[in-house]
């Protein structure tokens, strides 16, 4: 194999070789003010379900307030090669559209699996300025 084409089969250098799920736990999402959902069993189900599939990391407020329980899937080396790029989900408020979540990203996640059609009704588009606090 070429040089070239190792380093074109290599994934980036510091490039993630699972998908990272970023939880939103700020000044509102991961909060009473988001009612009917508990969100530390969110939490610890997608830690749970993903362990030996993704990296599940809360952070602080991800500044999209208005689309709370904010989660952002982003692809692994391989999914970002296949062309998947990072999908923020808002209003995830029940343990089902964790499940959906937890599906796709078993399957593969962006990139590698399309994402279930119910995804799309919690799909959004940050603004720029947020998707580049993320590194997307």
């Amino acid at each position: 194999m070429s040089r070239r084409a190792r380093e074109k089969a290599a994934p980036a250098a510091g490039a993630a070789t699972r998908c990272t799920v970023t939880v939103c736990r700020g000044c509102c999402c991961g909060t009473p003010k988001i009612p009917r959902i508990d969100h530390a069993a969110q939490l610890t189900g997608l830690r749970t379900a993903l362990a030996a599939t993704a990296t599940v990391r809360p952070v602080p407020c991800l500044d999209a307030c208005e689309h709370g329980n904010v989660i952002v899937v982003q692809p692994s080396a391989a999914g970002r090669k296949a062309g998947g790029r990072p999908v923020w989900l808002g209003l995830v408020n029940n343990l089902d559209a964790s499940a959906d979540i937890t599906a796709w990203i078993e399957a593969g996640g962006p990139g590698l699996a399309d994402m279930p059609a119910v995804l799309d009704l919690y799909a959004f588009h940050p603004s720029r300025r947020l998707r580049e606090q993320l590194g997307d």
